[in-house]
């Protein structure tokens, strides 16, 4: 009988939810992770009593009650809300889209107004049947709106031209013809008290974790170790890229301390034109509305200017590039996967999909369930 009987690769959400579910199970369970810190990329660290995101900003949110309810198991939620401010060459506007960001752009002030400047953009544009981005952005927000708050920031972030990109990017976002700038459609919402770092610490107690091991440099002796394997790295990377590369959009910070208050005024600021090298900027302090874990007022700041790379092999992949040839290529992969029979695929990498915090852990309680099934037919 081997040690363990799983070996769960990755300290991330995915990896600590289902190392959590295994362990409570009975499950005999080591988790390992290359990096030398735990909850991947919702990691935070404390710097001037702030708790900054270290791999850019992580809300939770989610209409699934059972979710919601297991996380609070690990952490208390404070009521933060994600509403972004967009900057288009010096003019603020609201987002996601509504009746704020419609004033702001047109002056208009009712609902039907900014539908009948929508309907006529759209019309002008001749677009009845959006194939890409461009053509779906521009049917749901017109033109004007396109062009200034999501072209350059979206072109920025993914290298590639709206023309070449699926309109699912955009159809992300919502489009509210009310004065609700509440970015998410979420009945629940919160960042954890502390930070996602602790939380995750607690999902992990009395589990075994080794970090700084590199998995695929060490593949043979980790999986004799246990039975099955759990993999949340990248999927071509498993399988040595023998089908080519995924592609990916990384993303790097500039993190700064100020020795001020207050920076921006907000926790999310986009910028939108093309002309500012940065996606957004991120001031932390106000995911926990400018106070410390006892309600104390923070007399500085952390600031961080996101900026979006295309990825190389030794850097983090962040987001899928989901284009059709990626998709054609992971579908690939996907067919060998299923052939591994003691390997589980999971997470955003594992599966090449962007997924949402909450999605991943529906994903781990769903795999969980199956693992259970299979066993009582076992």
């Amino acid at each position: 009988m081997k040690k363990y009987d799983y070996l769960i690769v990755g300290a991330g959400l995915f990896g600590s939810v289902i190392a959590e579910r295994l362990t409570s199970a009975g499950k005999r369970c080591l988790v390992i992770d290359r990096r030398h810190q735990i909850a991947g990329n919702t990691y935070t660290e404390k710097m001037s009593g702030i708790h900054v995101h270290k791999y850019g900003p992580h809300i939770f949110h989610t209409n699934d009650r059972e979710v919601w309810e297991y996380v609070n198991r690990f952490a208390d939620f404070n009521r933060f809300t994600l509403g972004t401010v967009a900057n288009y060459r010096g003019k603020l506007y609201s987002l996601p889209f509504n009746m704020y960001t419609f004033h702001q752009m047109w002056g208009v002030i009712w609902p039907d107004d900014a539908k009948e400047i929508i309907d006529r953009q759209r019309k002008d544009a001749n677009i009845s049947n959006p194939k890409n981005l461009e053509e779906t952005a521009i049917s749901l927000v017109g033109t004007d709106i396109y062009e200034k708050l999501v072209k350059g920031y979206t072109e920025k972030q993914w290298g590639r031209s709206c023309c070449e990109l699926p309109s699912a990017i955009i159809q992300r976002l919502p489009v509210r013809f009310t004065y609700d700038n509440n970015y998410f459609n979420a009945l629940y919402q919160g960042i954890p008290v502390g930070g996602y770092t602790q939380m995750i610490a607690k999902m992990l107690k009395g589990i075994e974790v080794r970090l700084g091991i590199d998995y695929l440099e060490h593949k043979g002796e980790l999986d004799a170790l246990a039975e099955k394997v759990v993999y949340t790295g990248a999927i071509d990377a498993y399988f040595d890229y023998r089908l080519g590369h995924l592609e990916y959009r990384s993303v790097r910070f500039e993190t700064e301390i100020l020795d001020k208050p207050n920076y921006q005024g907000n926790a999310v600021v986009n910028y939108t034109d093309r002309e500012i090298p940065w996606t957004r900027i991120i001031e932390h302090k106000w995911f926990e509305f400018g106070r410390d874990e006892n309600g104390v007022e923070l007399p500085d700041t952390v600031i961080s200017r996101e900026y979006s790379t295309e990825w190389r092999p030794d850097d983090e992949p962040y987001y899928p590039v989901n284009d059709e040839k990626n998709q054609r290529r992971y579908e690939q992969y996907r067919m060998l996967a299923d052939k591994e029979r003691d390997v589980i695929f999971g997470g955003r990498l594992g599966e090449y999909q962007y997924y949402d915090m909450d999605q991943v852990i529906r994903q781990v309680f769903n795999v969980v369930q199956k693992i259970k099934a299979n066993e009582r037919t076992e």
